[in-house]
């Protein structure tokens, strides 16, 4: 049994949300899953599983951070998880953002200790072509603008580095966020699907730096959340 994803083989669906927060996790299941179960409560890491229009969907938190995130992601495989779609945030790096749109993230600059330890060698982490499709055509149905490329997966939040920003931004990266590039990478090596969806809850370019409202955050997570839902449960 998973150490920290305290579960069974078959109390997770094969499809699953991953949030960073727990609290989303559970504000996901709470209000679009029916059949609700809790699964995981282990160390706050609250996962749940019900279903989503009759299908069978899970909702699990990773934490924040690639080493987080590698530990729920390795023992989702191993409890039989095949279809893993972060629904997190990111600081917008393009100057034509605007807090609250929508990212897809088509690959993610490795910029962590985590990917490292697994693949010690130049590697380009990048997601499922399956959900990244599904995702564009989904937030087309509901009319959700969204901005499709690479992203970038950092180690910290709060950067002694504020130039590498701008740096980011200079070689057309969309966002900062934290798990992005571990996900793609385990994607690749346990033979799973892996996608991301980003919410851009901030903005970090031009020496600028500003902060959504939550209420606005709460408006972009869930159309996220739908644009996700309707990705992962897709046949």
């Amino acid at each position: 049994m998973p150490i920290h994803v305290r579960a069974e083989p078959g109390d997770y669906a094969e499809a699953v949300l991953l949030p960073g927060d727990p609290l989303r996790a559970k504000y996901i299941a709470d209000t679009y899953l029916d059949d609700v179960v809790q699964t995981n409560s282990e160390r706050g890491m609250l996962g749940f599983r019900g279903t989503w229009e009759g299908k069978p969907v899970s909702v699990q938190a990773t934490g924040m951070g690639c080493p987080s995130a590698a530990i729920v992601i390795e023992e989702l495989v191993m409890l039989g998880c095949k279809k893993l779609l972060r629904v997190g945030t990111c600081g917008g790096l393009q100057p034509h953002h605007a807090l609250g749109d929508m990212i897809v993230a088509l690959s993610a600059v490795p910029q962590d200790g985590t990917t490292n330890t697994y693949v010690k060698e130049p590697h380009a982490p990048t997601a499922d072509w399956g959900l990244v499709h599904g995702s564009v055509h989904a937030a087309k149905e509901i009319g959700q603008a969204i901005h499709v490329g690479s992203v970038v997966s950092s180690d910290v939040f709060y950067n002694p580095d504020s130039g590498q920003y701008q740096r980011w931004s200079d070689r057309g990266i969309l966002a900062v966020e934290m798990e992005a590039a571990i996900l793609f990478t385990l994607g690749g090596l346990r033979k799973v699907q892996a996608g991301c969806l980003l919410i851009v809850s901030d903005i970090v370019v031009e020496g600028e730096f500003t902060r959504i409202t939550d209420e606005e955050m709460q408006a972009a997570v869930d159309r996220m959340t739908r644009v996700a839902l309707a990705t992962v449960t897709a046949d």
